[in-house]
């Protein structure tokens, strides 16, 4: 049997273009944890060019960019998150988090509507 559990996820628009959502903090969890745009598009089953605009967006809509690309040498570059990729990603899951245990109560009767 499956395991019931309720989600949130926050999507900030500005006007009617998703700016922020989980799919792009999903993208930039996956590049802190690879080092990598390719490995991290990898991992989430994307093609480089579309993590690439992703990214590329991100850095269009918030005042400083969220990547850093790192040198390559003999083994290559790599990218990792900027200060504001970090600070992006740990406000979109503190706010998910929070989201989540202010709404327990109302949560759990909704889950409590599924069949089992």
């Amino acid at each position: 049997m499956a395991k019931v559990r309720a989600q949130f996820h926050l999507r900030v628009l500005k006007g009617n273009i998703k700016a922020i959502g989980p799919g792009k903090i999903a993208l930039l969890e996956a590049i802190r944890d690879t080092g990598s745009i390719s490995a991290a598009a990898r991992k989430l089953r994307m093609s480089y060019r579309r993590a690439w605009m992703l990214v590329d967006d991100l850095n269009r809509r918030l005042k400083k960019a969220v990547v850093q690309a790192t040198p390559g040498g003999k083994s290559g570059g790599g990218t990792t998150l900027s200060p504001t990729g970090h600070k992006l990603v740990d406000l979109y899951r503190d706010i998910e988090r929070k989201a989540l245990r202010h709404t327990s109560t109302a949560t759990r009767a909704l889950l409590g509507l599924l069949t089992e």
